[in-house]
């Protein structure tokens, strides 16, 4: 297994559709996408053109973002899940996103992909100067609170952010 972070591209449009359709109708994390979502060309093209906007630092992001570097997580040929770097926090991300979000397709879980994609997301935080990285999770995700935990994850709290959308959240914070 060789897990690498790619930016999205057409030249794995089969891969990333098969990947996309196998979290079916809900949000995936890491993925730049809102549920529900088509995996098809039209939808991919915006994706791309999203993603290298909010990737490119010599522009202001649009109101309400921040910049961001969407990753696919690739083994080979094969999309097996999907990382968002967020290169600072704004104040619905410091409350419920954190800088790096993330998700694997159920086919590939319990495999090491996870915490292989995070430690290349890390690697990215520290290329562009950060010290430390927040990461949040849902509490009932023991994959997703052991990779972060695993990874240097100190555990600020619990908390509840129904009020976004979301439920009981563990917010981590890992050091660089």
């Amino acid at each position: 297994m060789t897990v690498q972070l790619v930016r999205p591209t057409v030249d794995l449009f089969g891969s990333w559709a098969s990947a996309v359709a196998e979290f079916g109708d809900g949000h995936i994390d890491g993925s730049g996408l809102t549920a529900p979502v088509t995996p098809d060309r039209a939808t991919l093209g915006a994706l791309i053109a999203d993603a290298e906007r909010l990737a490119d630092t010599s522009i202001a992001p649009p109101a309400g973002r921040v910049h961001n570097d969407l990753y696919w997580v690739v083994d080979g040929a094969k999309v097996v899940g999907f990382l968002s770097f967020r290169h600072t926090l704004n104040d619905w991300l410091a409350e419920a996103g954190g800088h790096i979000g993330y998700s694997v397709r159920a086919s590939r879980r319990r495999q090491g992909i996870a915490s292989a994609a995070l430690r290349l997301g890390l690697d990215r935080a520290r290329e562009i100067g950060l010290q430390r990285v927040m990461i949040t999770c849902d509490v009932d995700n023991e994959g997703s609170y052991r990779t972060v935990e695993s990874a240097g994850g100190v555990l600020q709290d619990v908390s509840d952010q129904s009020e976004r959308g979301m439920g009981m959240l563990r917010r981590y914070w890992i050091e660089l």
